[in-house]
C-alpha cells in the first residue's frame, strides 16, 4: 500500500492539516478550562464547530470526497481558448496540479510553474518536480521560485497564462489589480489567459464591471468574466464567502 502511495502525486489540500490541528488543540484547551470556568464551554463548542466545518471542507476538496478542488481547477482550462503551441505559465502553481494538467492537455507546449512556496502552505518545488515525474511530463514542465507581483519573464514572452485562487494571496502587492496587470504583461499579443480568483470580493477587486473596464484600458483585446462560485459540483456549505463563494474567472485574449 505504501508503495502505491509513493507513486501517487501529492497536490495538497486547500484546507491544511495545520488548521485542523490548531482548531482541535484550542477546542481541547477550552474544554479543559470549562471544568473550572463554565463560560469557556461556549468558546469550546465554537471551535469544535470550526474544526468540524474545516474537516468537512478538507474531505470534500480531496479525491475521496468528490475532488471539488480538482473540479474548480478544471474550470480554468475550460475557459482557456488556446491552441497549445508555445510556452505557457501557471502563476502560483502550489504543488503543480494545474501545471501538470495543462501539460497533459497541450502536449506541444512547455509549461512553467512559478510559486513563492513556503509559509503556511504545504507546497514545495521538490514536490512539484516529483509530481511531474509521476505524471510523465517532466520534460515539458519547469518550475521557478518567484512572486506573482514580479514575474521573472520578459514582456510578451509567454503564449498563454493561467492562475487559480492565487492573486488575492500575494502579500507584496497592496492592490491585487497590479497582480493581474503583471500577469498580462508577460503574455504576447494575441496570447490567451484564464485567471480564477476571488473576483467577486468587492473589498479586494471592486465591482466586476469596473475591473473589466480597467483591464480593457490596459490595451487588452478582449476580457470576459464568468461567475464560477455557483458551479453545480460545489456543495452549498463551501459557497461561503471565506471559502469559494466569491470565485470567478477572468479570461480572454491580449
Amino acid at each position: 500500500m505504501s508503495e502505491l502511495r509513493a507513486k501517487e502525486p501529492d497536490y495538497g489540500n486547500w484546507v491544511s492539516m495545520k488548521l485542523l490541528y490548531v482548531s482541535g488543540l484550542v477546542s481541547i484547551l477550552l474544554l479543559c478550562f470549562s471544568f473550572i470556568f463554565r463560560a469557556f464551554i461556549v468558546g469550546a463548542f465554537l471551535f469544535i464547530s470550526v474544526l468540524a466545518y474545516f474537516a468537512y471542507a478538507r474531505y470534500k476538496f480531496s479525491p475521496r470526497g468528490g475532488n471539488v478542488q480538482a473540479q474548480i481547477r478544471e474550470l480554468v482550462l475550460d475557459r482557456l481558448d488556446w491552441d497549445g503551441e508555445g510556452k505557457a505559465l501557471d502563476i502560483g502553481c502550489g504543488n503543480a496540479p494545474l501545471t501538470i494538467r495543462m501539460a497533459k492537455k497541450f502536449p506541444n507546449a512547455h509549461v512553467v510553474g512559478i510559486d513563492y512556496w513556503g509559509g503556511v502552505w504545504e507546497y514545495s518545488k521538490s514536490v512539484c518536480e516529483r509530481n511531474a515525474g509521476i505524471a510523465g511530463v517532466s520534460g515539458r514542465v519547469s518550475f521557478k521560485k518567484a512572486s506573482a507581483s514580479v514575474l521573472p519573464f520578459e514582456d510578451e514572452s509567454i503564449n498563454a497564462a493561467v492562475s487559480n485562487l492565487v492573486f488575492h494571496e500575494v502579500k507584496d502587492a497592496k492592490d491585487k489589480r497590479d497582480v493581474i496587470k503583471e500577469a498580462l504583461r508577460v503574455i504576447n499579443k494575441g496570447g490567451k489567459f484564464a485567471f480564477q480568483d476571488l473576483f467577486l470580493e468587492k473589498r479586494v477587486y471592486g465591482e466586476v464591471d469596473d475591473l473589466l473596464e480597467t483591464i480593457r484600458g490596459w490595451g487588452i483585446e478582449s476580457v470576459d468574466f464568468q461567475d464560477t462560485s455557483h458551479s453545480s459540483f460545489i456543495p452549498n456549505a463551501l459557497r461561503l464567502p471565506f471559502m469559494v463563494g466569491k470565485i470567478g474567472i477572468l479570461y480572454g485574449k491580449k
